[in-house]
């Protein structure tokens, strides 16, 4: 079994040769409102543009999660002051000035175990209680334990933390459900939104928007009292996503809202900053310099959209479907995003409801009939029988069939009849050996055939369900069930995506390795077994 890799640092002892022996200063989640520590990018960005360029770790993402062992600009000075000198090492220099990321905390599950105990025995190793952080790291600190997607992910992030949570559930820990809800409802009330993650190079963006998900799951739990407590973070987070739409004009676009010229407000991918992401900085320098025609800033700001809507990267944001240097994520206005956001309207909605502000009801289930509206008029493409994203710059659809289209079907926004159209669709363009794929486009993105994500098998099955498109739930549910199970069998773990084409092995394709753990798919997994069984344990050894 290839060992996992998990986060490195025990932070509240933390040591190095070049620190003093006395832990370092810490800073916690109650000194965290209204302030972050400055990303590696900016507390020292000279040092960190040459340990990136020259690439001193193959991973990008490695040394921005690196801890410094002293204050940042004391750092930076002392690289200023001696880069320059005769055999300077940068490789040494670093290692005596950061405490690198990469150890393990706790030992991975024994091999194997039924995949259903294996998975129950990973919660522990993939939890993390980070209350509080050394002063000078990029990860933020949170009130509540959480669960961490596995491999080179060792903070929590957004959208993958729901499919994780369900997964908590079927396992019996309904305790660390309400914390991580908890968690995030800080995160919105600390930063006015859900950053990606919990590191200081994430607080520019978000991801899709699943809050609405995780306070329904909860309510699931304990009841309506769940929506009333988490009103308020509902609807910051809601304002969030739908800042500059009062003042918006027909055909133009502002942050994350845009407005067609017919009026519809409907919203999309934007990141506030247009740098390259600190985490994969080398790559979208590179992407940048080869776009000569586009400016710099608006490659980037597209790059980090991409990173914002989960899909880092997909034919679906690329201008010729094929080149990540035609990068155009803001130029589209997503269906998965806009169905999502319906979802939350409905979600208030009903907050609203449990404590009976009857004008608040009507507010946002207004919203959510004029979304609702607008996503038949200009995402459904009626020729084809499906759901498009849509792209606002060229006034006309994104033709591509893509696992996208079932989001509608996923938060019940769909008619019956075009729900119905839409299963044949994905029935005939995108039902693969091990599941549905991503999209029809091979192009080596991980977003992209032949991958297939958990997530959006879960999305698949149960938007399929809720339209009685059972059959087609089911071949898909139970074919991504048998594909994760046969490589557990095979390798003893659980991975980050799968190549469903009837390879029979993971995903490849985008910035780094193929990673294990992990998070989503052990929650989709878990759904999954309790609802179709496919002899329960099959991919036990």
């Amino acid at each position: 079994m290839r060992p996992l890799h998990f986060t490195s640092l025990s932070f509240a002892v933390v040591l190095c040769a070049a620190c003093s022996s006395q832990p370092p200063a810490t800073w916690s989640y109650a000194d965290a409102q209204g302030r972050a520590n400055s990303p590696p990018d900016q507390a020292y960005p000279e040092l960190f543009e040459a340990v990136q360029r020259g690439q001193v770790f193959t991973d990008q993402k490695h040394f921005v999660d690196a801890l410094p062992n002293r204050d940042p600009a004391q750092i930076r000075a002392d690289y200023l002051a001696r880069r320059e000198s005769p055999g300077f090492d940068l490789k040494a220099f670093v290692k005596a000035n950061f405490t690198e990321s990469g150890q393990a905390e706790s030992p991975a599950p024994k091999p194997g175990a039924p995949i259903r105990e294996h998975i129950d025995n990973l919660w522990p190793v993939l939890s993390r209680t980070y209350r509080e952080v050394p002063q000078y790291s990029s990860l933020s600190p949170l009130p509540q334990p959480y669960v961490v997607p596995g491999g080179r992910f060792r903070e929590m992030y957004y959208w993958d933390s729901y499919f994780t949570m369900l997964g908590l559930e079927q396992s019996g820990d309904k305790a660390r459900v309400r914390q991580m809800v908890d968690n995030f409802a800080y995160m919105i009330d600390t930063y006015g939104h859900i950053p990606n993650g919990n590191r200081t190079y994430y607080l520019s963006r978000s991801q899709p928007p699943f809050f609405a998900y995780m306070v329904e799951l909860q309510a699931h739990i304990e009841g309506d009292q769940a929506y009333s407590r988490y009103l308020p973070q509902l609807q910051k987070e809601y304002a969030y996503w739908m800042a500059g739409a009062q003042t918006l004009k027909p055909g133009a676009a502002a942050q994350h809202v845009v407005k067609l010229a017919d009026g519809s407000v409907l919203n999309r991918y934007w990141d506030a900053s247009p740098t390259p992401r600190q985490e994969s900085w080398l790559q979208d320098v590179k992407t940048a310099e080869q776009t000569p025609d586009r400016p710099k800033q608006e490659v980037w700001r597209d790059l980090r959209a991409g990173a914002e809507s989960g899909w880092d990267f997909s034919s679906r944001w690329l201008g010729d479907g094929k080149n990540l240097t035609t990068i155009r994520t803001t130029a589209i206005v997503p269906v998965d995003l806009n169905s999502l956001m319906y979802h939350l309207e409905r979600t208030i909605a009903k907050a609203c409801g449990t404590v009976q502000n009857v004008p608040c009801v009507q507010t946002y289930g207004q919203r959510a009939d004029l979304r609702q509206r607008a996503i038949e008029q200009h995402l459904w493409k009626a020729d084809g029988g499906y759901y498009v994203d849509y792209d606002w710059q060229l006034k006309q659809q994104r033709p591509n069939l893509t696992a996208a289209t079932l989001f509608p079907l996923y938060t019940g926004l769909a008619s019956a009849e075009r729900a119905g159209r839409t299963a044949d669709a994905v029935r005939s363009g995108l039902l693969r050996p091990g599941g549905i794929a991503t999209t029809q486009v091979s192009n080596g993105q991980q977003w992209d055939e032949p991958n297939g994500w958990a997530p959006l098998q879960w999305v698949a099955v149960d938007g399929l369900n809720r339209y009685q498109q059972t059959a087609l739930a089911e071949q898909i549910g139970t074919r991504f069930l048998a594909q994760v199970q046969n490589l557990y069998r095979d390798e003893d773990k659980l991975v980050e995506k799968y190549d469903v084409s009837g390879a029979g092995q993971g995903g490849g394709g985008g910035e780094y390795e193929l990673q294990d753990g992990f998070g989503w798919t052990n929650g989709v997994t878990l759904k999954l077994l309790e609802k179709y069984g496919v002899s329960a344990d099959s991919g036990s050894h």
